[in-house]
């Protein structure tokens, strides 16, 4: 009885989707058709008829290939949460030189405008899925465009045969009623296996995506790279370095004093200690930000809890069990926890966090949670930004939820294996 109840709701909802996949697949062969019936109307027997229909049949379907396959992933995205990738290539940054013109990656134009418009037709026309696209714009209407078709066309078929007063009709109408009801359920369901199977990219197109990640990675990675050897250079430089030089200053005169001054002596001697002691501080704390000593003796999750400990607010962590991971994985999951939770401090102001850490299939999950004023999000340029950077380079993933007012999570994914 149950399943009975349902099933008007299921047949309505599939009458709807049915009708929204006759309507994204069928616009194509419309062009097609209008092109073959303005042909005829003008003389099928000349046939130089038939060049305005041949012109209007490849500029309509170059024209809606590609929204015909961007609607069809966002129906079946919406209804199966199934995403396809689209696969279609990107521009680069359009910048400005000091000559005054724009370079886009391709050619040199004078204005701003001219050199996207140059850009994204270059793009287009070098695109490999245009041809997959319209592959799919050919195959679709003839595969899930026409099952999809049923149900509408049984409505079309059992209002006109209601509609005049034969019995053969009506007996028309009774079929095509019983064919629409009974197959709105499962006649959208064909476009899901016909765009996952056409729209995906192909595996060159895969390779190229792949290849452009794998360089824009590489080159993050060098310029974070550069510019940690930067920092631990300028760290040394202003801080122990400069202690040790005053240290070997206060020694030397101190040796110089010792029979003329010796109280002298005796106080830059432990002015020469309290120097050391502050230079062996600076060079753990040094040390400490490369990659802390805790990290390699105990493991991920002791070391969360040890910097737990050091921040400002009341942090918990939860985990299931010791995670031995690779050293450069377990550094970058624990410098994003770091940062995650210096960024609660210092802009969300909050006062508590929680810190989880599992590992499912797939590899170790950090989430990060806290009870600041939210807000936060992945703008270009920014930490979060660079985080999700120095994730991808182990394919890992950042995601942010940080509505105004919180609580902002942050989850961090990256795929490994334990030791």
């Amino acid at each position: 009885m149950r399943r009975l109840g349902t099933w008007p709701a299921r047949a309505g909802q599939g009458f709807v989707r049915a009708c929204a996949v006759a309507a994204v697949s069928l616009p194509v062969p419309a062009v097609w058709a209008a092109a073959v019936a303005l042909g005829i109307w003008w003389g099928p027997a000349n046939p130089w008829t038939w060049t305005a229909p041949f012109v209007i049949v490849c500029v309509g379907t170059l024209a809606l290939s590609r929204p015909v396959c961007r609607m069809t992933r966002s129906l079946v995205a919406r209804w199966t949460a199934t995403v396809i990738p689209a696969g279609y290539r990107q521009g680069g940054p359009v910048t400005r030189l000091s000559t005054g013109y724009w370079w886009n990656g391709f050619s040199y134009e004078r204005s701003r405008r001219d050199a996207v418009l140059d850009q994204k037709m270059r793009l287009w026309w070098s695109d490999p899925a245009n041809w997959r696209d319209l592959r799919f714009a050919g195959i679709v209407p003839f595969t899930a465009g026409v099952v999809a078709s049923l149900p509408p066309a049984g409505v079309a078929a059992a209002v006109l045969g209601f509609a005049r007063p034969e019995t053969a009709a009506h007996l028309a109408g009774a079929l095509g009623l019983v064919v629409a009801v009974a197959s709105a359920p499962y006649a959208w369901r064909p476009v899901v296996p016909v765009a996952v199977r056409f729209l995906r990219p192909s595996a060159a197109m895969a390779l190229a995506d792949r290849v452009d990640e794998l360089t824009a990675q590489r080159a993050d990675a060098t310029v974070a790279q550069a510019a940690e050897i930067r920092r631990i250079e300028r760290d040394l430089h202003d801080g122990a370095q400069a202690r040790l030089v005053a240290l070997g200053l206060s020694v030397a005169t101190a040796e110089k004093l010792m029979d003329s001054d010796p109280d002298q002596a005796r106080a830059l001697m432990r002015d020469a200690q309290a120097g050391a002691a502050a230079s062996l501080a600076e060079l753990r704390e040094l040390i400490r930000g490369i990659s802390p000593p805790v990290l390699n003796e105990r493991g991920l999750v002791d070391a969360v809890r040890a910097l737990a400990l050091d921040m400002p607010l009341d942090v918990a962590v939860s985990a299931g069990t010791p995670l031995r991971l690779d050293p450069p994985i377990e550094s970058a999951v624990y410098f994003g926890i770091a940062e995650l939770l210096t960024n609660a401090v210092k802009h969300a102001r909050a006062t508590r966090a929680y810190v989880s850490l599992t590992r499912d299939d797939h590899g170790v999950i950090a989430e990060v949670e806290d009870d600041g004023r939210g807000g936060a999000g992945i703008r270009t340029g920014g930490g979060l930004a660079g985080l999700r950077r120095r994730l991808a380079a182990f394919d890992g993933t950042l995601e942010i939820t940080s509505p105004p007012g919180g609580p902002t999570r942050a989850r961090m994914m990256v795929p490994c294996e334990s030791l």
